[in-house]
């Protein structure tokens, strides 16, 4: 008996071990994303980087195309891709005992000699653009013996923008006839590189069948001159992060199907698959499964679901006359004093159903901390006073504002925003705090200084002192490379907000100002303590301006979830603006965008934002694009206003644009009035409602509603592929795809209508197409559709 008791007693052990493990077993959280190698150059990626676990224990398996090193100690993972390879590779690892593959897309890149003779003698020659995110240093030019400056460097396909800064002055290439305007008075060259293969290859979605069982995804395989056919070899195909079995996938000639069971769906997994051959690659198709089905029924919303509204608290509504207390100095302008907007006045406006009105689902407020009651002298000339109006001098990291309400108030606002099924982002300050902040006076010592070692202020060296300069005297930046205390501190302070509040994330100020580590250990504490325990996903978006590189390295699992995509806001603006201006530009740069984030990408696509000149300044011609204009003092002096009804029209057709395009469109507030502005402050105006329209702005909102509507409602314009079906210098139409349906835009930016027939694939068997916004049809015929698009406007179309 004693024997027995023994025997029972390991056996129930041996199957507690059993059980949890198959219950506590360490698992990836997170799709891994692509990882961007270039041939024959290492990179070295924090592994963290790819997923998130509670150990990084990791075993990589070798791969004939990659070299890898891994340091366990470190975390770090260094790959370098074999010089003669291109296309794409899976580097396969072991994490507790489970297989995954992490995706590797390789480029040859090609190279490109700048070269530039000055008029006179000069001391130094060094060339800067979005390739080294406009670094006036690294790229130093090599003068030869006739006096010309050289420098070759590597670049891979897509559209440049550059200048040469000659003994500290800033020049455009006289030998390249291309510019385009920086918007700051001035013009960048240009460059666009092309891609080393031009034939068309892409990876179309074709169907989705249902049966009881599960679900087949179907797809086809174009390229022109195809040399051979494909196999299974050529396919890519993952379930999350795990390599699909060779015998779920089959394959008829160009077509490719893949069968799921309803069981494989159950955890709601993402679905991948490209095609890979004789070193081109397909854009890689994605799926994200929602109860066993694509996702993009409004019943189970995703972040690839957002609409981002984004509010200036101050300056949106006044919903509680009590608070308002502005600062009274005789220097200090209603421009940039506290103005009467506070959490009342949002509770308001949500109470009233102007947001689901408007069909934006997701509410960016500008920082709720508390900031000082006074007003200061901005540093720059000519030192005008500012108060805090705007959030972004952090008094005290762990109290709200009190020109905008109670931490209860806020509470509240966050519940009713849920209730009406929108979600809450916080705009978050981490870079730096106001100079009574307790947290300065206390801890000097995680804090940079104000003079550099040669006696300079390190005042605004935006890219010069990155991560150390101060945005104003009396805004200490935090050393949060050199001090561990300070990076704790305020990851605490962040997490503390949405604990304390239930927010839904944040936007985040200055990114590119804040070393990585912050942000790695922001997310982990993030995922560690509220997402994976409450089973809710945290949205994070930042702010930087730089090049690809510079922005993208802040976006992956281990940091933030996107960023503002400036580079393409950059490309978008004198598009839609200036009629010489050819769409061309944009769809290379809308290309260029997927290469580094991919279709499925959650960056935020804007048309204005507190730091931008508003698009109806540009549009009405109050503010010119180009020449040596100081948009803030136009604002001070005289401030825009609209005069001409096309301008409204220019706005729409922008906002027909970013409504449907890959990625999360964000309106500021004011968007769907077609408010106008200046610079800072003046693009920051009292929001207005109701009867305080003009026709003109009714009108507006209107038909923005439909637009954002539309979005809305199809799937298709949040999870669906790209591609551009026709370009030219007025007019672009591109088509989005996903396994619900197919959705079609046109826009003209031409003062005359314009007459288009658009081909479409034979292997689609489409028939007919429906206007999304007036819901009239018309007949597809022999794979083609004939549109009349009106002047400065657009049709969008779900083709069935």
């Amino acid at each position: 008996m004693k024997l027995f008791r023994h025997t029972f007693s390991f056996f129930t052990f041996i199957l507690f071990l059993f059980f949890n493990s198959i219950f506590y077993a360490q698992t990836i959280s997170g799709l891994i994303q692509p990882i961007h190698l270039t041939a024959g150059t290492p990179d070295t990626i924090i592994v963290s980087d790819l997923f998130y676990a509670k150990d990084y224990k990791v075993n990589f398996y070798s791969n004939k195309n990659i070299d890898i090193k891994f340091d366990q100690a470190k975390e770090i993972l260094v790959l370098t891709a074999e010089e003669n390879f291109e296309g794409i590779d899976l580097v396969e690892f072991n994490f507790h005992n489970r297989k995954y593959e992490i995706p590797v897309q390789v480029v040859m890149t090609q190279f490109h000699e700048f070269s530039f003779k000055p008029s006179g003698t000069v001391q130094s020659v060094n060339l800067f653009g979005t390739f080294n995110g406009w670094n006036r240093n690294n790229l130093p030019m090599n003068r030869d013996a006739n006096g010309i400056y050289h420098i070759s460097i590597p670049l891979e396909a897509g559209r440049y923008e550059y200048k040469y800064f000659v003994d500290g002055k800033e020049l455009v290439d006289p030998n390249n006839p291309v510019k385009t305007p920086n918007g700051m008075g001035d013009f960048n060259s240009v460059l666009v590189m092309a891609p080393k293969y031009t034939d068309k290859l892409f990876l179309h979605v074709l169907d989705q069948k249902k049966s009881k069982d599960g679900i087949e995804l179907q797809y086809y395989y174009e390229i022109e001159n195809q040399k051979n056919p494909i196999n299974y070899s050529n396919i890519i195909a993952l379930i999350d992060n795990e390599k699909i079995p060779a015998q779920k996938i089959k394959i008829d000639g160009n077509k490719i199907t893949v069968d799921f069971k309803s069981s494989e769906l159950i955890k709601n997994p993402f679905f991948r698959i490209a095609v890979n051959q004789d070193g081109q690659t397909t854009n890689i198709q994605t799926v994200r499964f929602v109860n066993g089905e694509p996702a993009g029924d409004d019943k189970n919303v995703t972040l690839q679901d957002q609409i981002i509204y984004s509010i200036m608290i101050d300056r949106f509504f006044d919903g509680d006359s009590s608070n308002d207390k502005p600062v009274h100095l005789p220097d200090l302008s209603y421009k940039s004093n506290y103005d009467g907007g506070d959490f009342q006045g949002i509770i308001d406006k949500i109470n009233s159903g102007y947001f689901d009105s408007l069909g934006v689902n997701t509410l960016w407020l500008s920082p709720v901390v508390d900031n000082p009651d006074s007003a200061y002298r901005e540093y720059p000339a000519p030192h005008r006073l500012y108060t805090g109006y705007h959030g972004y001098w952090p008094l005290h990291s762990y109290r709200v504002e009190e020109h905008f309400g109670t931490m209860a108030l806020l509470k509240k606002l966050i519940r009713l925003a849920h209730q009406h099924k929108m979600h809450v982002l916080f705009d978050y300050v981490a870079h730096h705090v106001f100079i009574d902040n307790p947290i300065y006076k206390k801890h000097r010592d995680w804090f940079g200084t104000l003079y550099l070692p040669d006696g300079r202020r390190n005042l605004r060296l935006w890219d010069e002192e990155r991560l150390t300069t101060w945005f104003d005297v009396y805004l200490p930046t935090f050393n949060f490379v050199g001090s561990k205390a300070a990076r704790e501190a305020m990851t605490d302070n962040a997490v503390w907000w949405l604990k304390e509040t239930n927010a839904d994330g944040f936007r985040h100020d200055a990114v590119k100002h804040i070393p990585n580590s912050f942000w790695r250990l922001l997310t982990y504490k993030l995922k560690k303590e509220i997402e994976i325990p409450e089973k809710r996903n945290i949205y994070q978006i930042g702010e930087t301006f730089g090049s690809y590189k510079l922005v993208s390295s802040y976006v992956n699992n281990g940091q933030l979830n996107a960023q503002f995509n400036f580079n393409l806001y950059d490309v978008a603006i004198p598009t839609f603006i200036d009629e010489k201006n050819s769409f061309v530009p944009l769809a290379n740069e809308i290309e260029k965008s997927f290469l580094v984030y991919g279709y499925n990408n959650l960056m935020g696509n804007i048309m204005d934002s507190h730091d931008k000149v508003r698009f109806m300044a540009y549009a009405d011609g109050e503010i010119p694009l180009t020449g040596n204009v100081d948009a803030s003092q136009i604002g001070w002096d005289n401030p825009p206003t609209v005069k001409h009804e096309s301008s409204y029209k220019k706005l729409k057709l922008y906002l027909s644009y970013l409504l449907t395009i890959p990625g999360i469109p964000v309106i500021d507030y004011g968007d769907e009035i077609g408010m106008t502005g200046a610079a800072d402050p003046d693009n920051r105006r009292i929001m207005r409602f109701g009867n305080q329209l003009t026709n003109w702005e009714k009108e507006t909102l209107a038909d923005v509603r439909k637009i954002v509507s539309v979005r809305k409602n199809n799937s298709a314009l949040r999870y669906g592929d790209f591609q551009t079906l026709d370009v030219d210098s007025t007019c672009f139409v591109y088509l989005r795809s996903d396994m619900n349906e197919r959705v079609l835009v046109a826009i003209n930016k031409n003062g005359k209508p314009q007459n288009l027939k658009i081909s479409l694939p034979a292997f689609y068997n489409l028939s007919k197409a429906v206007d999304l916004i007036d819901s009239s049809t018309m007949d597809i015929k022999n794979h083609s559709l004939e549109i009349s698009i009106p002047a400065i406007g657009f049709k969008i179309f779900r083709l069935d």
